[in-house]
């Protein structure tokens, strides 16, 4: 076995940016984050190739003094903590001291920088393990980082670069989280010589309006609410303006962008009872907190972070959202607002679609069978069921159709149906999603979900992060059945989708997919998260409200959910069907007395 030994500093540093700078964005995200910590009031980036060729991030901030520019690009070096009760009590965006040496060790760098003190510039270089010694320079106040050619030295990193139009989607975004947490700073950005974003320090609303466009800012409102060492700010869309994608979602906590489960529940459940499934709130929120309250540590990249006390957290953030919207449709306070449901994990969102085929099962004689007459029953008759048993058994009515057979539709959503017992009542949409959940699953867990060729193929819209998660991650969503391309800068093609779902909204399905796939990984949608993508699936395949059924179909379902493990309860945690015993209707109607 080799002996123990110390790794070389140049490897320990390529180890670190691979955990650290993903892509081109990432170093885009951590060096205008260094450029706000330095105080900058303007910063300019300037990009090629998607970022790839190169990344260079100008600013007037604070600069960096000469004798200090070596330890700017070494590991563990930094200005902003010295201790660990400093750590504890963080208020700026960096504070490890890695970003740059992990930059600098698999790219070609040169830091350039003065302070406002000192008589010129001076500038350092780095080319991957070589770095140079500080040089006279020329620059206005402020610092310049220019990264060129991003992992030219460690190739098994570089092939897993995308596409520039990829790496370039995913630098405006990065570029756009950073720009909005800070409306007070001018920001520009610059790709092959083109300007894509020029932003003078503005207004909250002005600055959301400029890097998510007038719609979002037409339909805002706006949110302020505090107490005690919390506060919340900033504006989410009303329910009338909210979207069909997940798009337009950006929480900031003490000015860092994050993304939280427990944030993304509480808002779900400000908007419940507002807000139909299909529909998704854009916001742009800022969470002020006590940094005591908050560890920032908890990610390599910094994207998420841990609460002292989460459900407080949870609660607060709910109220406050609840207030804003009850104020909006004219409700008044927030004071009679319902407690949010325990903090989460998170459910499927819903899209509305088009109509999904059930298919057909109606055995000759069944109605002759079920009317015909039948014993009285026995005390322990089948009653309503308990809400509190979460995945109810199917019950024994004594014949090979234990949900028995359709009566009639309730109100668009519901199967009423008659077995020996007495009344079945299923929610049709629960009970189909399930089904579809369930064989969804089995597809996978055979090595891929088959596909269905469309006989035209559906050309959309989408935003450049949908069109940049296609083209990275084609081969996972051929794992799910999809057959997605880029057909341009803001256009995709679908050829194929799941033959479960082939009848489902094909817009509406790839695009929350892909917003899964992009907002938690290939890595993670194949394992953690699998569940929840494939309920997301289900969701798009199951029946919708309103939607009338024959007496042929809703059998269907009823052998279907028969013949479907634990369909006694939806992708959710909700019943799919209850029961209520000729014993309890007889008491309803005092039948007896």
């Amino acid at each position: 076995m080799p002996a123990i030994q110390l790794l070389p500093e140049l490897l320990i540093n390529q180890i670190a940016a691979g955990e650290v700078i993903e892509r081109p964005a990432s170093a885009l995200k951590e060096m205008l984050e260094n450029s706000l910590d330095a105080g900058a009031q303007s910063i300019s980036v300037e990009l090629a190739g998607g970022g790839i060729k190169q990344v260079s991030v100008s600013d007037d901030g604070a600069g960096i003094a000469r004798d200090e520019l070596k330890f700017a690009l070494a590991r563990h070096a930094t200005s902003k903590i010295a201790s660990l009760d400093d750590l504890e009590h963080v208020a700026s965006l960096g504070f490890r001291g890695e970003a740059l040496a992990s930059i600098a060790s698999v790219s070609r760098m040169e830091l350039t920088s003065r302070r406002s003190e000192d008589r010129h510039a001076h500038r350092i270089t780095a080319d991957g393990p070589a770095l140079g010694t500080p040089e006279p320079a020329t620059l206005a106040r402020g610092t310049r980082v220019d990264v060129r050619e991003l992992y030219y030295n460690t190739p098994a990193r570089r092939k897993f670069l995308k596409s520039e139009q990829t790496e370039y989607a995913h630098c405006e975004e990065a570029f756009r989280r950073i720009a909005l947490s800070r409306p007070d700073v001018a920001f520009s950005l610059n790709h092959n010589g083109r300007m894509r974003f020029q932003l003078k320090p503005q207004p909250l609303a002005a600055r959301i309006a400029a890097v998510l466009g007038g719609e979002f800012a037409a339909g805002a409102l706006a949110v302020e609410e505090s107490g005690g060492q919390i506060a919340l700010r900033g504006a989410i869309s009303s329910p009338a303006h909210a979207k069909g994608t997940r798009d337009a979602q950006y929480f900031f906590v003490n000015g860092r962008c994050i993304r939280d489960r427990l944030v993304a529940h509480a808002i779900r459940q400000a908007y419940a009872d507002v807000l139909h499934h299909d529909r998704h709130p854009a916001f742009v929120l800022f969470l002020d907190i006590d940094p005591q309250l908050v560890d920032v540590n908890v990610h390599p990249a910094k994207a998420e972070v841990r609460f002292r006390d989460s459900r407080a957290a949870h609660q607060f953030i709910f109220h406050a959202l609840h207030k804003t919207l009850s104020r909006s449709a004219g409700e008044g306070t927030a004071a009679a607002a319902p407690a949010p449901a325990a903090a989460p994990s998170a459910a499927p969102f819903y899209r509305s679609q088009g109509t999904m085929a059930l298919g057909i099962a109606q055995p000759a004689g069944a109605y002759e069978t079920m009317f015909a007459p039948r014993p009285a029953p026995a005390a322990t008759a089948f009653a309503a069921a308990a809400p509190v048993q979460p995945v109810p058994a199917l019950p024994a009515s004594g014949d090979d159709h234990p949900l028995g057979f359709a009566l009639a539709q309730l109100a668009g959503i519901y199967i009423l149906a008659e077995n020996r017992n007495g009344l079945i009542i299923v929610d049709m949409h629960a009970a189909h999603e399930r089904i579809m959940y369930e064989k969804l699953k089995a597809a996978l867990d055979g090595r891929a979900i088959p596909m269905q060729p469309l006989l035209v193929p559906a050309h959309f819209a989408a935003e450049a992060l949908d069109v940049a998660t296609a083209e990275d991650e084609r081969e996972a969503l051929q794992d799910l059945g999809f057959d997605v391309a880029p057909a341009g800068p803001g256009t995709l093609v679908v050829r194929g989708v799941p033959a479960l779902l082939a009848d489902a909204d094909v817009q509406a399905l790839t695009l929350d997919v892909l917003h899964e796939v992009r907002e938690y990984g290939a890595s993670r949608i194949a394992t953690e998260r699998r569940n929840e993508l494939l309920g997301t699936m289900a969701c798009h395949a199951a029946v919708r409200a309103n939607r009338k059924l024959t007496l042929p179909e809703m059998n269907a379902l009823l052998r279907d959910m028969e013949a479907t493990e634990r369909s006694g309860q939806c992708n959710h945690g909700r019943p799919t069907w209850q029961a209520i015993g000729i014993a309890e209707l007889d008491r309803l109607f005092r039948r007896g007395e």
